[in-house]
C-alpha cells in the first residue's frame, strides 16, 4: 500500500517568476559595490572582514541591511540598493 505525498513550496508563489542572470562585470575596478546584511546572525562579520577586505584594494563599499532574514528586503531598500550601487554582494551567515 503507497501513501500520496504532498510537497509544499515555502516560498508560496503560484507561478514563479522566470527572469535571466545579469551579465557580471570584467571587473570591479571603478564600480560601487553593495555589502547586504540580511539580518542572521555573523553575516557582519563576514561583511566586516569582506569590506576590509574591498578598501584595501581600492573599492568603494556600500553597507545594508534587512530589517529580518525570513522576509526579501523591503521594495524601499532594494530601490535604494539599485540606485547607489552597481553590484551586491548579500552576506548569508550563522
Amino acid at each position: 500500500m503507497s501513501q500520496q505525498l504532498t510537497m509544499l513550496d515555502p516560498t508560496g508563489e503560484q507561478s514563479p517568476v522566470q527572469r535571466q542572470p545579469l551579465a557580471r562585470p570584467k571587473s570591479l575596478d571603478g564600480l560601487t559595490i553593495g555589502l547586504l546584511d540580511i539580518s542572521k546572525a555573523r553575516g557582519d562579520v563576514l561583511l566586516n572582514r569582506l569590506e576590509s577586505h574591498l578598501s584595501d584594494l581600492g573599492h568603494t563599499t556600500k553597507r545594508y541591511m534587512k530589517p529580518t532574514f525570513a522576509r526579501p528586503a523591503p521594495e524601499k531598500l532594494q530601490q535604494q540598493i539599485a540606485t547607489e550601487c552597481d553590484v551586491l554582494i548579500e552576506a548569508l551567515a550563522d
